[in-house]
């Protein structure tokens, strides 16, 4: 288990000088040495524009704060995402065009390579305790959206503040209980093999 804090997180700016990628975390693809297996990062899309080609990857996005944006997926109708944590699933290679409903918003971003780990992703609140169950290979990723968590395991002990993160790998080759404790919202994202059962990351 390791806390991520929000100031060591990677800032940079997007070449079409539209807005801010905040990468929280990655892995590399095995064998690769630019590919990842998977990154989560926030968006700060300042402009309308298209979204960057990123072949084999399934995205996952999550309005975090905002008035909103209207996608074009493909020849889809629009897709309107202006409630906070409304989602939507694309594949990295669909023709997106982003349009900004009123100003800049916020977006949560998951990338997973298909052909190596699949991701689920869940948006809920912290009220009181929550226990999560980290199955062996998988990685969980819980960002601090608002409140404060923390996060008890057979070994360690974390506090994640609002905008900090959770960071959570299978150790053994047992299932593993972590209780988690606090107040506020989370996004949960958990990782796995690709090809292995899919279960629901509702935590208990």
């Amino acid at each position: 288990m390791r806390l991520l804090r929000a100031r060591d997180y990677r800032r940079t700016r997007w070449k079409n000088d539209g807005g801010w990628t905040t990468e929280i975390a990655s892995a590399q693809l095995p064998g690769s040495d630019t590919g990842f297996r998977w990154r989560v990062s926030i968006a700060d899309i300042e402009t309308d524009g298209p979204f960057s080609s990123f072949p084999a990857i399934e995205r996952d996005l999550l309005l975090l704060a905002g008035n909103g944006i209207e996608l074009d997926i493909n020849e889809a109708a629009p897709l309107r995402l202006d409630q906070r944590f409304q989602r939507v699933h694309f594949a990295g290679e669909d023709q997106v065009h982003c349009r900004l409903l009123a100003g800049p918003t916020r977006d949560f971003n998951v990338m997973a390579h298909r052909d190596s780990v699949t991701a689920e992703v869940l948006a809920r609140p912290l009220n009181g305790t929550m226990l999560v169950f980290v199955e062996p290979a998988s990685t969980w990723l819980i960002y601090v959206f608002a409140g404060q968590a923390r996060a008890r395991g057979d070994h360690r002990v974390e506090t994640a503040e609002t905008g900090e993160t959770l960071l959570i790998e299978s150790s053994s080759d047992a299932r593993e209980r972590i209780v988690i404790e606090g107040g506020g919202e989370l996004v949960l994202v958990k990782f796995s093999a690709a090809g292995d059962p899919v279960e629901s990351i509702t935590a208990d």
